[in-house]
């Protein structure tokens, strides 16, 4: 394809938190940053599906909170992305895009690239017929087309909306409709039919092309997003979205602000695999089972069971008669559930917000830009934590009104500032850094810091922290 390195570039769409897969997906840890279905994240398998197609650099859209997160994952595959917008509060797809649009045109030096808008929390397996689909696109919406990708449907699903094709031109077709969740009667005439494929939330078209049909059918969005990123700041490597105007920007997904409305919606049909993952039901049929349909990842022993997914985290599960079940042990949570009552998983998640439990959002081990820190053991006035610093690393400067710390190096080289001092602590050393003392870790090796750490003190809270300094741009 002529030019193709410079006119499609990629789009991807990290939003969103994942409730129907908790104890796994949490708010701050969500089901696209985590390895679901293999070994990579569902992040790096949407970037890497890319490979082959010479797209140029990424413009990423996240939730703040998960920018490092995003970052680090990028960086273990070597992926420079063009940007990585934060949103300080999800507004849903059509701002998302929207600010994706505006910020290519402005790192791209004023182009009008075509954009390939993708989820990142998808499952493709069949990534060449996805590459061919995307090389079937690329006309269209390099004439102007606003296309999006309608998957070939293999059951009357109930869980997704519905795309009615009409007439072919050439790859895509005229889209004569757009059909909400149907019920199972409407479902099963959908796939009967054979003209009406499920709604996918990828898309390809040019940015201007875009933000013209948003100007026209949603100028508050249009306008919001423009301001937005034009108030924005840079951050590292990151873009920062100014809050104050973005808190003004209506919510919509493109479907109702623009796909639905515009006159150059087409569809190319898609048979790939996909799956959105929406649930436990859906993660069991994306993933590879057992001749019993049991799909098992981690320590897991299963007798006299079938068509369930078993999950282990950190320690042994063990299943005897189970059918259709889901059962998924984390460090500090486990579901058990009929598959044919994930759905519901959502309410729990709802119930643990309600009553104030970190587990709705937070995993017992709790990542940061320089490593993590694993809560083992606590109780009245003590806490124990595993603390992993990555090579390079180092923690912000810092100090606690309420606690004392005592640190043990379990492996690696740990250089500590504790007060004035500034000092070395290797395998089985330690030192105490009593409340109100400025202190901080820092991994000066090549390989992983591994401690020990201790904590007492009246509270013991993760907002009991004063920073000094800060590699990461966390101090106020």
């Amino acid at each position: 394809m002529p030019n193709e390195t410079f006119l499609l570039l990629p789009v991807i769409l990290s939003g969103g938190a994942g409730t129907r897969l908790w104890p796994l997906s949490r708010e701050l840890y969500p089901k696209q940053l985590l390895a679901l279905t293999g070994e990579r994240t569902m992040l790096q398998e949407t970037a890497l599906r890319l490979t082959g197609l010479q797209t140029g650099g990424a413009v990423v859209v996240c939730n703040e909170a998960h920018r490092f997160l995003v970052a680090e994952q990028l960086r273990q595959l070597k992926i420079d992305p063009l940007a990585i917008l934060l949103e300080p509060f999800g507004r849903n797809t059509a701002p998302a895009i929207a600010l994706a649009a505006l910020a290519a045109t402005v790192e791209s030096g004023g182009a009008d690239p075509v954009l390939l808008v993708l989820p990142a929390d998808h499952v493709i397996r069949d990534v060449p017929a996805f590459q061919k689909a995307v090389r079937a696109a690329l006309p269209a919406a390099q004439a102007g087309k606003l296309v999006t990708f309608g998957i070939v449907p293999k059951a009357p699903e109930t869980g997704y909306g519905y795309i009615q094709r009409g007439a072919q031109d050439g790859a895509t077709y005229r889209i004569t409709q757009f059909v909400e969740k149907p019920d199972l009667e409407k479902a099963q005439g959908f796939l009967a039919s054979g003209d009406h494929y499920w709604n996918s939330g990828m898309f390809m078209f040019r940015a201007r092309r875009y933000l013209e049909e948003l100007k026209r059918f949603a100028p508050a969005i249009a306008s919001a997003c423009s301001a937005a990123l034009e108030a924005a700041k840079a951050d590292l490597d990151f873009t920062r979205i100014d809050p104050k105007t973005f808190e003004a920007c209506p919510s919509d997904s493109i479907d109702y602000a623009v796909m639905e409305k515009t006159a150059d919606a087409v569809v190319v049909p898609l048979d790939a695999g996909w799956s959105d993952v929406g649930s436990w039901s859906s993660l069991h049929e994306a993933s590879d089972a057992d001749s019993q349909g049991n799909v098992t990842r981690g320590d897991v022993l299963v007798e006299d069971s079938a068509g369930s997914y078993l999950y282990s985290e950190s320690r042994l599960v063990a299943a005897v008669g189970l059918k259709d079940h889901v059962v998924v042990e984390t460090k500090d949570a486990v579901l058990v559930a009929p598959k044919a009552r994930v759905q519901d998983v959502k309410k729990l998640v709802a119930r643990l917000k309600d009553l104030g439990r970190y587990e709705h959002s937070l995993h017992r081990e709790v990542f940061r830009p320089w490593g993590s820190y694993d809560s083992i053991a606590n109780g009245p006035r003590f806490q124990v934590k595993t603390l992993s610093v990555k090579p390079g690393a180092e923690m912000s400067l810092q100090m606690h009104h309420h606690r004392a710390e005592h640190w043990i190096v379990v492996s690696g080289t740990a250089r500590i500032t504790r007060g004035d001092e500034v000092f070395l602590l290797e395998e089985n050393q330690s030192t105490y850094i009593p409340i109100g003392t400025r202190h901080r870790i820092e991994n000066p090796g090549k390989i992983p810091l591994h401690m020990i750490e201790v904590q007492s003190g009246s509270y013991l809270g993760e907002d009991d922290i004063v920073r000094f300094e800060d590699k990461y741009g966390r101090t106020k």
